[in-house]
């Protein structure tokens, strides 16, 4: 599960732009990019962003619940996050810090640039 599936593909999801109000299910077959999508989108409601998509308001980590139904996938998942979040920090100080820094590969300067 590195990314998520091609923009064009049937029923896929771009996690920079799905909206982040009201409740929403991701339900998707193993190895579509699930646990990297929820990433993302946690960053999103905790960062605020999305514009109309986004959350009323930022949340903290205890206000956002998300669920998986085995104690391995929940573990990966919640490692991921972990991740995401400290990378995201270090993206965002670094791009305050330095400039802007354009990486087209990585979502969290997608992120940082909308």
């Amino acid at each position: 599960m590195s990314g998520p599936a091609h923009p064009e593909a049937p029923g896929s999801l771009d996690p920079l732009c799905f909206p982040l109000h009201g409740s929403r299910l991701i339900e998707a077959s193993a190895g579509t990019g699930k646990t990297f999508t929820l990433a993302l989108l946690y960053v999103r409601l905790v960062l605020g962003h999305g514009g109309m998509n986004a959350h009323p308001r930022a949340l903290t980590p205890p206000e956002i619940l998300v669920l998986s139904f085995t104690e391995a996938a929940t573990q990966e998942l919640r490692d991921r996050i972990r991740l995401r979040l400290v990378e995201a920090a270090q993206v965002f100080r670094v791009d305050s810090e330095m400039g802007a820094q354009s990486d087209a590969d990585n979502p969290l300067h997608l992120l940082r640039a909308h």
